[in-house]
């Protein structure tokens, strides 16, 4: 087995791995972005709003506005997101979709920006509340021409303003000179009331097994990859070395290979198979412990 074939099994391995991420889709995309983007003081981000060098940032703090509404259960809400959703195939299809919203803040000490309400969509990882039945259960607000036996679900999403959120955007100074964190970058505007780890189970959809695959098809690929490459390397540097000698030099190598030339002692596809055996062995312990602990319970 060459080098430059150990690296393209890692590229292949490595590649696989990239696939089953980009599977998930829009919420694995933000579940990437929400655990890649560092905190920054809201004064951090109210500083840099307008400049050239403003990046996509998070701040935390807590939900407040001059004009919250209430809902059934007498809470005070900022913003409320009801969507009416049909079953078709694998996915989701909105249906119906209602967004009631006043403007709120996020605030931290004396520190306050405002919240681009509007532009939270997908980016709202918060704990729905949801029902599921038929289509004829609602078959007066279903597209002409639905099988009444498709699955609907009604899904509401909700912020109050008693509640501490992260919220990740781009700063910008609005038309009316008042600082507000926004969707830029080509990012969404991120809103969770969720701690990190939970936001990510709940944008993975209970898919634990996928992200351990994932992972362990990033981490076995890079891993042959720099074996492959460090393997070109010493290869390469060996060669170097015995070509630049002025005498005759000893062979270099294993020289227990009858029939064969100098070579690096062992067996590299062996090395391979245990890296291998190895990170599929990680993932089974990884899927079945999961799966035996189950979801974990709030307290």
């Amino acid at each position: 087995m060459t080098p430059l074939l150990l690296v393209a099994v890692g590229v292949v391995v490595f590649g696989a791995g990239i696939a089953v991420v980009r599977s998930f889709g829009q919420p694995g995309r933000i579940g990437r972005i929400l655990a890649a983007t560092r905190p920054v003081p809201i004064e951090t981000a109210i500083a840099m709003a307008g400049s050239p060098d403003a990046r996509y940032v998070r701040v935390d703090g807590r939900i407040d506005s001059d004009e919250e509404f209430e809902d059934a259960a007498h809470r005070p809400l900022v913003l409320r997101l009801s969507r009416l959703e049909l079953r078709r195939g694998e996915r989701w299809e909105a249906v119906e979709t209602k967004r009631e919203a006043v403007p709120f803040t996020v605030g931290a000490g004396l520190a306050v920006i405002d919240v681009d309400g509007e532009a939270l969509d997908e980016g709202l990882v918060v704990l729905p509340r949801e029902a599921i039945g038929t289509a004829a259960d609602v078959a007066d607000r279903m597209p002409a021409g639905t099988s009444l036996e498709l699955l609907v679900r009604y899904r509401i999403r909700q912020v109050s303003s008693v509640e501490h959120a992260a919220v990740l955007g781009l700063p910008v100074v609005g038309e009316d000179g008042r600082t507000r964190i926004t969707a830029g970058r080509g990012r969404p505007l991120i809103l969770t009331t969720l701690e990190t780890d939970e936001a990510m189970r709940l944008l993975g959809g209970g898919r634990r097994w996928r992200s351990a695959l994932a992972a362990a098809l990033l981490a076995i690929g890079g891993i042959v990859s720099a074996l492959g490459i460090g393997w070109t390397v010493l290869a390469a540097v060996t060669g170097a070395a015995l070509a630049a000698s002025p005498t005759p030099t000893a062979a270099v190598g294993d020289p227990r290979s009858p029939g064969e030339g100098p070579g690096l002692v062992g067996d590299p596809l062996l090395a391979v198979a245990v890296v291998v055996i190895v990170g599929l062995a990680t993932v089974l312990v990884t899927v079945a412990w999961a799966r035996l602990r189950g979801p974990r319970r709030r307290t």
